[in-house]
């Protein structure tokens, strides 16, 4: 197996499969220590990071100049690599179930050209018992090579929050864990010359494996808690937000609020665990019914948008609608798994004109995922409603003045604030009809 003093002197180098968000800060991190390999399948994404740019703006352009990384897109330069980091999307399909294509193809091509003596390390999210039952033996089937003889597997689940700059690869304690003790011992070594805020050495991959999907659902649950009681408290007629502060005074009350559940991990982690669970025979009732109150939020702002411009004797059939952001979480590009998609199409239901626009995203990246054209700022003119879905940063300079000059002449204009991102008495005190979740 490969050593720690062979990474060190340069002898055998690391590479990291999947430059994406989880996987360029670790091949950037990594690049200050080892001689490191990165490989994409994507061509494109290659020669942008070779013009020293990262679009996901996870790694500045100072960042990535200053790392010594071998960027390629040919899968023979793994063949050099003595541990091979995969960190590929775990995404889910149309049924909501794990859409293991990407870490299955990440394996057949890591299997078809490791060296002996490799480890193999997932860092993808996925159900316990994965990396062991599918990720192996396909490993063992197009190496040719033998596990736990010829090669070892560990698994150390990511922990990459999009966008956020406290919270970094760095800072964040890791958890490692491998098929073996001296697996396991080099990969803390490995990460214990990155990671600064310590190790957490699991006892096996699937405690590992568990320990990353229960993370995300347990934050699912809790926002679906907030979403259900926004639900009940619109009933009764009070403000959700109020609540919630009022509440927080306590010392032990946690800190969450109502809002979208989208992304790459809240979103979709909870179906891995669903899945297993069930594929044992057991339904997971309180994880599932979460899922189901937060993929049901975008549908009900949108009603709660049209039933407010019906109370307020607007039209709704044609009437014009402005979205302020289109990603899954402020400040990021990323429209991975967005469900402001879910108030577009119900708005659409309805027959409204929806205009999206977007301080992050990338416009042509709108239009491939989901067909939808972004528009500037300035072109949201003659509106009937305007929904605040994502609040980046960049709309903290919309003051009533610029909001109310977004609607119809004459018109009260109407805000329904999805994250209570503005300030709701300034708001009021502008004479807007202002709405939170």
């Amino acid at each position: 197996m490969t050593t720690f003093a062979e990474l060190e002197s340069g002898k055998a180098s690391l590479a990291v499969v999947g430059l994406g968000y989880v996987g360029l800060p670790l091949a950037v991190a990594f690049s200050r220590h080892f001689d490191v390999i990165g490989f994409d399948i994507s061509s494109a994404r290659i020669r942008e990071l070779e013009g020293g740019h990262d679009h996901t703006n996870e790694v500045s352009d100072e960042a990535l100049a200053s790392a010594r990384i071998r960027y390629t897109a040919d899968p023979a330069e793994l063949a050099r690599a003595g541990v091979i980091i995969v960190a590929v999307p775990t995404p889910i399909d149309e049924h909501r179930n794990p859409d293991l294509t990407p870490v299955v193809s990440s394996s057949r091509t890591v299997g078809e050209h490791m060296q002996k003596g490799a480890v193999v390390c997932y860092e993808s999210t996925v159900y316990p018992g994965l990396t062991e039952e599918v990720c192996v033996p396909l490993l063992e089937k197009h190496s040719g090579l033998t596990f736990g003889k010829d090669f070892t597997v560990g698994y150390s689940p990511e922990r990459i929050n999009p966008g956020d700059k406290v919270h970094t690869l760095e800072t964040i304690v890791k958890i490692v864990s491998g098929s073996d003790p001296e697996t396991a011992d080099l990969l803390v070594q490995v990460y214990g010359s990155v990671v600064k805020a310590g190790i957490h050495r699991a006892s096996s991959i699937k405690v590992a494996e568990a320990a990353k999907v229960i993370e995300n659902t347990q934050r699912d649950l809790n926002i679906a808690l907030m979403n259900e009681l926004s639900v009940i408290f619109h009933l009764i007629g009070i403000d959700t937000l109020e609540v919630l502060e009022a509440a927080g005074t306590k010392w032990n009350f946690l800190p969450f609020r109502p809002g979208l559940v989208g992304g790459h991990c809240i979103g979709v982690d909870p179906y891995y665990l669903t899945f297993k669970a069930e594929e044992l025979g057991y339904h997971p009732d309180v994880i599932l019914s979460g899922r189901r109150i937060n993929d049901s939020m975008g549908r009900i702002a949108a009603q709660r948008v049209v039933k407010n411009m019906i109370c307020r004797g607007n039209m709704v059939r044609g009437a014009r609608v402005g979205i302020l952001g289109l990603t899954f979480k402020e400040n990021v590009p990323d429209l991975r798994n967005t469900r402001v998609v879910d108030i577009i199409a119900e708005l659409k239901e309805f027959g409204t004109e929806v205009l999206v626009t977007d301080a992050e995203a990338d416009a042509g990246e709108a239009l491939r995922l989901y067909g939808q054209q972004l528009v500037p700022l300035a072109d949201m003119t003659d509106l009937d409603a305007l929904i605040l879905a994502v609040p980046h940063r960049a709309y903290r300079e919309l003051d009533p003045q610029a909001i109310a000059a977004l609607f119809r002449e004459g018109a009260t204009p109407f805000v329904f604030d999805i994250k209570g991102f503005f300030d709701k008495q300034t708001m009021l005190d502008a004479g807007i009809d202002y709405k939170r979740l």
